[in-house]
């Protein structure tokens, strides 16, 4: 009797990632389609890194907040955001902009987040912060909306709130965010494959298959 070939484990893939940063879900609509390309399964773990950790509660408006923080004009801007829509539009998201937008502290949808990973429903929640963020233009710094997103995914409502309540993942998560600091990561996307293989910022599909292919040859030859 011959027995079916077994199917090679899952692949480890770590993404340091904001839920403010719109490259972070374009890199990884990528990730998943160079995956599905290759038939490869992956256990994806999100990681905490804040792209404007003294950003206060009132937020910023987005346009005012890119010309502050990196020098582009209104009109760069524009077709920066015009880029990222076409970009979510073939990647099957959508990014919804318009003159109100705004960048809003993380640092509560991190502690979620965190919380998340013990619940099994890591994943489900970041896809959905993400949504929340860039598709219907909710205020993931607001509680109330951050409970309801983690009800929708099946989180414990009451649990939730009782997380942000509390404070009880704050401690946890700036552990977190330092250990990928410390190691050098200054900016999202930073995706690690395998625990060991580092590569920063939306790399396309067909990278990402490159990468894939090359991270599993090295993955087997080492085993």
């Amino acid at each position: 009797m011959t027995q079916a070939p077994t199917a090679p484990p899952a692949l480890q893939i770590d993404i340091v990632s904001d839920v403010m940063c719109p490259w972070c879900i374009v890199g990884y609509r990528q990730l998943e389609q160079a995956l599905a390309a290759l038939n490869i399964g992956a256990f994806i773990r999100w990681h905490p890194f804040e792209l404007n950790p003294q950003m206060g509660p009132e937020g910023q408006n987005l346009t005012e907040h890119i010309a502050e923080k990196y020098g582009a004009s209104p009109e760069q801007s524009a077709q920066n955001r015009a880029h990222l829509v076409q970009l979510g539009t073939e990647l099957g998201f959508d990014f919804n902009f318009d003159a109100d937008s705004r960048i809003v502290n993380s640092f509560a949808a991190h502690q979620l987040l965190d919380w998340a990973q013990d619940q099994n429903l890591q994943h489900p929640l970041k896809l959905a912060l993400f949504e929340a963020h860039f598709t219907k233009g909710l205020d993931v710094s607001d509680r109330e909306v951050l409970v309801d997103v983690a009800a929708d995914v099946g989180l414990d409502r009451s649990s939730a709130q009782d997380v942000l309540d509390s404070g009880s993942h704050v401690e946890r998560v700036r552990e977190r965010q330092s250990v990928w600091t410390s190691q050098g990561i200054s900016g999202v996307p930073s995706i690690i494959f395998a625990g060991k293989y580092l590569v920063t910022g939306a790399q396309g599909v067909d990278n990402y298959v490159q990468i894939l292919q090359k991270v599993i040859q090295e993955v087997s030859a080492a085993e």
